[in-house]
């Protein structure tokens, strides 16, 4: 039996909460009753969402992609923060590069994608668990991509990232349990949302509003993956082809 969650009265911490799919996950939460930490690189977007939500969000500014900035992330929560039960790693970033291109600069942007998608929000896992595990019931939600089961052309490195993410959250869901922690791990495996993430596409993209609740709700439920809209369908399919997946998803 699933283990219902309920966020009202709960406090979140939300990373790239500002913007996209995370502005509508603050938005959200916050009118379920929840209070909401927002992390983001944009000090302006960051006022506007705090102007919007008035008390119940405080913001952090801080660059993911930088070494010092989950530890000061970190201990800036457990000295401020420590009633946080919840952790949303939603922040990420995509570049669609042509990686044979002979250019020093792929090497940077490679380095950049890394540090955000994967290991801020792992070491951000882990330096929170402390601070999770007080609780008697806590969430980590990793934010991967339908694109960490089969991967597009254009963007390898972003696709590389979400899955050592979805390989992550498994194991550290299963050290969890054998600890006998009170934090449950959860994977949102997400669809193609209209967001400035992705590229323009003649395809329809989901709204990031509709997005958010998906993950929300997934929560409330009690499920350790939450597949988003479209990625429902593939994985039904890669699970029955999985080259006719990768076909599928190839040049998306």
């Amino acid at each position: 039996m699933r283990d219902s969650f309920e966020f009202r009265g709960k406090k979140v911490l939300v990373t790239g909460g500002a913007r996209g799919i995370g502005l509508e996950l603050s938005r959200q939460l916050v009118a379920k009753g929840a209070s909401v930490v927002a992390v983001g690189r944009d000090a302006e977007t960051l006022a506007a969402l705090a102007e919007e939500l008035g008390q119940a969000v405080a913001t952090r500014q801080a660059d993911l992609s930088q070494p010092e900035a989950v530890p000061a992330l970190t201990a800036w929560m457990h000295d401020q923060h420590s009633d946080c039960s919840v952790l949303i790693n939603n922040a990420a970033v995509m570049h669609h590069l042509d990686l044979t291109e002979d250019s020093l600069d792929r090497l940077e942007a490679i380095g950049t994608e890394v540090a955000i998608n994967t290991t801020a929000p792992l070491q951000l896992a882990v330096a929170m668990l402390p601070v999770l595990r007080a609780h008697s019931s806590a969430v980590i939600v990793n934010v991967t991509s339908g694109l960490a089961i089969a991967p597009k052309r254009d963007a390898a490195v972003y696709c590389a990232t979400k899955a050592a993410l979805r390989s992550f959250t498994r194991s550290l869901r299963d050290q969890c349990r054998a600890a006998g922690l009170s934090v449950r791990v959860c994977e949102a495996v997400m669809t193609l949302v209209d967001t400035t993430l992705s590229r323009p596409a003649p395809v329809r993209k989901y709204p990031p509003a509709e997005a958010a609740r998906d993950v929300i709700a997934g929560v409330e439920r009690g499920l350790e993956e939450i597949w988003i809209e479209k990625t429902k369908l593939l994985r039904l399919v890669h699970r029955l082809s999985p080259s006719l997946a990768y076909r599928i998803m190839r040049d998306r």
